[in-house]
């Protein structure tokens, strides 16, 4: 019976996704191909750099509110052609996600809403001109945008960029499963005889990406991956989750940061706080109070820092965080014309604190700097930006999460399905949406199906 009800209800989560596709197809894009006009010819020229939450937001802002005016013209460059949709990533170490249903195409989307879009690497920006130079190609701005993104920070410690995997996007987590299934592989050819040293994974960094990862590796090993290898004991595999500091999930509730941590346990998920990584070999991770955990697998969820081109450009930077120097109106310090929101921006709360870097903030970020560009654009007072987090959620796989939401705090599998709920309506892709919705939907009959395709690290 229980089936039955999640399974309804994951199908009504596929009907409301196919009535949201069925509206979205039935739209009419903004221009016809032959009505588009050049970006260079716009009055008004906003040009974002960056293609993730925060500068798709700008962008969609931006045109969404532009729809009856031909004098602002948006265009977005980015090195990935896709929107990546953060929050969901973990969940493709096990297939609970679909990777094309949430790497969501860029170019589409933003042509659909009367954008144009680059898919090219930022070299250079000549502020005197307003030109930026990227792949070669010069592109003027009347309004210049940053919304880079970081990058991994490995924070110096030695062996971590060579001998670790970060967890940094969707190709790092179909690598990190495709890990697991090699290690199964493996296990099997050699009738078990394997060092544990190969069935050892471990996490550093215990934040919600570090917690999700770890999560979803036990649930690929003993829930997708166990079944299929008889041969294999599945509790061999040994999970660890390492953290500098005292508390996993040190931004959560208290009360919820021990039910995930009393989850951790009870899946023997060992999990090790005020442990320090000093190094990482190729054999195993060394700890600064001298103990070593075996392993020839590590996963890099623990920190991260503004995009490297910031420095370069010689963009003024925040000494603690390296992050560009903004105001509450997110105006680049210097500048009048030059903007900065999401990862590589430091922006003030007004309470000597910073708004975090999140896609939670960086949607908000996006919808709140596109009204101030057509408030200067137009004349008008721009206003500054007050950040108000709704809370976190955090899926621990199995059907279980733990939630803030609005203040309102829940765990289990109630809390799972308003996890999977809530981010689905955010997708921006209807079609990503229907297919997700479909896949949970499935998922309660059937486990999810997993292969390893060598030399092609984003299949399913």
């Amino acid at each position: 019976m229980g089936k039955l009800l999640k399974g309804g209800l994951a199908l009504g989560g596929v009907a409301l996704a196919a009535g949201g596709l069925k509206w979205a197809l039935s739209s009419e894009p903004r221009y016809a191909p032959w009505e588009k006009p050049r970006f260079r010819d716009f009055e008004h020229r906003v040009l974002i750099l960056g293609g993730g939450f925060a500068g798709y937001n700008v962008a969609k802002n931006i045109c969404n509110l532009t729809r009856n005016r031909e004098d602002v013209g948006v265009m977005v460059i980015s090195r990935d052609n896709y929107l990546t949709f953060w929050p969901m990533v973990p969940g493709i170490v096990s297939s609970d996600v679909g990777v094309k249903n949430i790497a969501q195409p860029l170019r589409r989307t933003l042509i659909y809403d009367g954008a144009s879009f680059r898919r090219a690497t930022v070299e250079d920006v000549d502020f005197e001109r307003q030109i930026v130079t990227a792949d070669g190609h010069e592109f003027p701005y009347d309004h210049l945008v940053f919304a880079l993104g970081a990058q991994p920070s490995f924070f110096g410690i030695p062996g971590v960029e060579e001998h670790a995997m970060p967890m940094k996007g969707i190709t790092d987590a179909v690598k990190i499963r495709n890990r697991v299934i090699e290690r199964f592989e493996e296990a099997v050819l050699a009738g078990g005889e394997v060092p544990e040293s190969k069935l050892t994974f471990v996490v550093i960094g215990a934040g919600a990406t570090g917690v999700e990862t770890a999560a979803q590796l036990h649930v690929l090993i003993h829930e997708v991956l166990g079944p299929e290898y008889p041969n294999v004991n599945p509790n061999r595999f040994r999970i660890y989750l390492l953290d500098a500091l005292p508390n996993i999930l040190p931004e959560l509730d208290p009360g919820l940061r021990r039910v995930a941590h009393g989850q951790l346990a009870a899946r023997e998920i060992e999990v090790m706080t005020n442990a320090l990584a000093q190094e990482v070999t190729e054999n195993c991770v060394k700890l600064k109070d001298g103990r070593e955990i075996a392993t020839e697998n590590v996963i890099w969820t623990a920190g991260a820092r503004p995009n490297s081109l910031l420095e370069k450009l010689g963009l003024p930077l925040n000494e603690k965080t390296r992050g560009v120097k903004v105001d509450e109106y997110f105006r680049v310090e210097g500048f009048t014309n030059v903007w900065a929101i999401g990862d590589n921006a430091t922006i003030p709360t007004g309470e000597n604190g910073f708004v975090p870097p999140n896609a939670q903030a960086a949607v908000k970020e996006g919808a709140h700097l596109a009204r101030n560009i057509l408030a200067e654009i137009d004349g008008k007072a721009i206003k500054p930006f007050k950040y108000k987090s709704q809370g976190q959620l955090i899926d621990l796989g199995s059907h279980f999460a733990v939630n803030d939401a609005f203040g309102v705090k829940f765990s289990g599998r109630m809390a799972s399905l308003f996890w999977r709920g809530a981010y689905l309506v955010r997708l921006e892709s209807p079609q990503g949406r229907v297919r997700q919705a479909f896949d949970w939907a499935l998922e309660y009959f059937a486990r999810p199906t997993v292969a390893q395709i060598r030399d092609y690290q984003a299949a399913e």
